[in-house]
């Protein structure tokens, strides 16, 4: 990789926008369903969750996956092109399995949380359907793969010297907090976001410093 790559010196950035767009989507979380299902509801219509979800979610998962890509250019012709390869491909599977669940929380979640306030009680039983044994078992594989492949592009980012050696670390970690630790505790969620605002910008610095080419050394 001896020349500038300008697509991906440009898809790169898509990292701290889907980082940002994750911060910006779990500032606040959703009550839980099974202690408290009129608060769940009364949150899940709100003009906050429903642009938080299409926007920072959908849409900016989208971008973070076209980063993701980005960023597997940028090295995959280096050291590291076979830990880069795995990062890729265990990424976007996650991401997609993960972007069904947006998909129900952004389209199905609204509907049923106004059926409930509007004395639908049976929107419960639907919920809880909803986010029954199959949408689990998608979540988990989505969300084992993205950790898997945050790890991977994480000892990819270490070896190609993409910023201190640091990064590619804290790299990974921030998506197991975004994609792991978060479900159990939404505030992880928020921690692992800023740090990937932090990592992912370091990236993109040292990516447009070496012009596309740290992974030809």
């Amino acid at each position: 990789m001896s020349q500038p790559r300008p697509a991906a010196l440009v898809g790169i950035w898509g990292l701290p926008i889907y980082a940002i767009a994750t911060l910006l989507a779990t500032l606040t979380h959703q009550p839980d369903y099974r202690q408290d299902f009129r608060s769940y509801a009364e949150y899940i219509t709100t003009d906050q969750f429903i642009v938080g979800h299409l926007a920072g979610s959908i849409v900016g998962t989208t971008v973070g996956l076209l980063g993701t890509i980005a960023l597997y250019s940028l090295i995959a012709r280096g050291r590291s092109a076979r830990p880069a390869l795995v990062g890729l491909v265990c990424s976007v599977s996650g991401i997609c399995l993960i972007m069904t669940l947006f998909g129900a929380a952004a389209y199905a979640q609204p509907a049923l949380g106004n059926a409930y306030l509007d004395g639908e009680l049976a929107a419960v039983a639907i919920n809880d359907d909803l986010y029954g044994t199959r949408t689990t078992l998608m979540g988990v594989a989505g969300v084992l793969l993205y950790a898997v492949g945050a790890v991977a592009f994480g000892v990819a980012i270490r070896r190609e010297g993409l910023g201190p050696r640091w990064v590619g670390p804290a790299f990974a970690v921030s998506i197991i907090l975004i994609a792991v630790i978060g479900l159990a505790i939404g505030t992880a969620q928020t921690v692992g976001a800023s740090l990937l605002i932090v990592t992912s910008l370091v990236i993109v610095r040292s990516a447009m410093a070496t012009g596309g080419t740290a992974a030809a050394r």
